[in-house]
């Protein structure tokens, strides 16, 4: 695995744990050659993650939509940009282009993206490992949600099992074989 696209706020957060959590990540994508794939936004956690990734020699695409490209908050300092016109060709491009996916604290958006990668895995569209960095048990509400929905019924147990969730980025990233996988040309 060469690129991993991380959804995560654009905001910090109510914890400084969050954008510590999201700089240390993107310092380890950096150092192992992992390329970073992201929602291209120069504010909150998008920026910690993707400056730390720069910061440690790292690459970083990001891909922004018109609507959030119009409003200023595109980082100008990546290594690569798209530019697309809706959200949707924005998740689709994400997708694309990764290897792995891995939530961070976040709002709807954050949500959404994870939702809709976990569907597509349901769906059969993709077999990419999703990973969720579960700081200071943020995840915790949305993991018992899911297993309430497989009680109920409505998930299977394979959906919630194929989610790596741990606290802390390194063992997130050892646990989804991402360290050293980089840099293998």
């Amino acid at each position: 695995m060469t690129a991993v696209c991380v959804f995560c706020g654009s905001s910090n957060g109510g914890r400084p744990s969050y954008t510590k959590a999201a700089r240390e990540l993107g310092d380890l994508l950096g150092r192992h050659g992992v390329r970073l794939v992201y929602g291209a936004a120069n504010c909150g956690l998008m920026v910690a993650v993707a400056d730390a990734t720069l910061t440690a020699g790292g690459t970083v695409e990001g891909v922004v939509p018109e609507v959030i490209d119009r409003m200023d908050l595109t980082h100008a300092k990546l290594t690569r940009l798209h530019k697309v016109g809706t959200m949707h060709e924005r998740k689709a491009l994400m997708a694309e282009i990764s290897d792995a996916f891995i939530a961070l604290p976040g709002g709807i958006g954050t949500l959404d993206e994870l939702c809709e990668i976990i569907c597509w895995a349901q769906l059969g569209l993709h077999a990419k490992p999703i990973g969720i960095l579960n700081t200071d048990g943020y995840f915790d509400g949305l993991l018992t949600f899911m297993h309430h929905a497989v009680n109920e019924g409505f998930m299977r147990v394979s959906d919630v099992s194929r989610l790596i969730v741990a606290n802390e980025p390194g063992e997130l990233l050892t646990r989804m074989e991402l360290m050293g996988m980089g840099n293998r040309g």
